[in-house]
């Protein structure tokens, strides 16, 4: 699996050699293509396990006081999520520009957000500050959107139940510059700088790729991402894209 430090590397190397730009774009690209094709194989076997073991529990439903059993689904859970996340990891800097208004962007992103602690009638307290006025933006909107509510659903892990968490974004000369803030457990200070390298995570259960793609996928906008936390202060997230 190639790093972030791996790509800075690479794309360094490109800029200084025409010919190692070209080896190195069919090599990145030949990469993505292979672990594309391993995704695509283990996930279709392992989706028919999925479903198999769903048809049987469904019919004898006995099978659920069975050692082991919900353990068993969990783990089939947890590696088809990983496969997922594998994929969207694996393509995440490869964008499909479009133009878009940033400020509906993240407005759309915050009431979704709400409305699922709604729904699920979380006592966490949520709220965004989004300037107007931002003007237009070019770049991947689905997979901005995808890096915010990563970052929220982030949030949502890390707070109590009576949590705080807010969303805010505004214009700073030529750049976006959006804040996800929790008052969360906060992230140690010996992971800090690790946690947007791949499979590197403080969460139980988790794959450690959600952040790695949101950086990628943030810096093939030209932009930044970075985290200011403390043990049981909670946790600040700030996305910086350019115009």
């Amino acid at each position: 699996m190639l790093t972030n430090i791996d790509l800075n590397k690479m794309n360094r190397l490109m800029e200084e050699n025409r010919e190692a730009k070209q080896i190195i774009s069919q090599l990145l690209e030949n990469h993505h293509t292979t672990v594309s094709m391993i995704a695509h194989e283990i996930r279709n076997p392992l989706t028919l396990v999925s479903s198999s073991l769903q048809i049987i529990e469904a019919q004898h439903p006995e099978v659920k006081e069975f050692y082991n059993w919900n353990q068993t689904m969990e783990d089939v859970h947890f590696m088809c999520s990983l496969l997922n996340e594998l994929s969207t990891f694996n393509n995440s800097s490869t964008l499909h520009y479009s133009v878009f208004s940033i400020e509906k962007l993240i407005k759309n992103v915050a009431v979704s957000f709400a409305i699922s602690l709604d729904s699920e009638n979380s006592a966490i307290r949520f709220s965004s500050k989004i300037a107007s006025g931002m003007g237009d933006y070019t770049g991947d909107k689905i997979k901005l959107e995808r890096v915010l509510l990563n970052l929220l659903k982030n949030a949502r892990e890390a707070v109590n139940s009576d949590g705080i968490i807010s969303l805010s974004a505004n214009r700073n000369n030529d750049n976006i510059v959006i804040q996800c803030t929790d008052n969360g457990c906060g992230i140690s200070a010996e992971i800090i700088n690790k946690i947007f390298d791949p499979f590197v995570t403080y969460k139980e259960n988790g794959t450690g790729l959600g952040l790695s793609s949101s950086k990628r996928i943030v810096e093939a906008h030209g932009g930044s991402i970075s985290a200011e936390s403390s043990d049981d202060k909670g946790t600040v997230f700030t996305v910086t894209l350019p115009i």
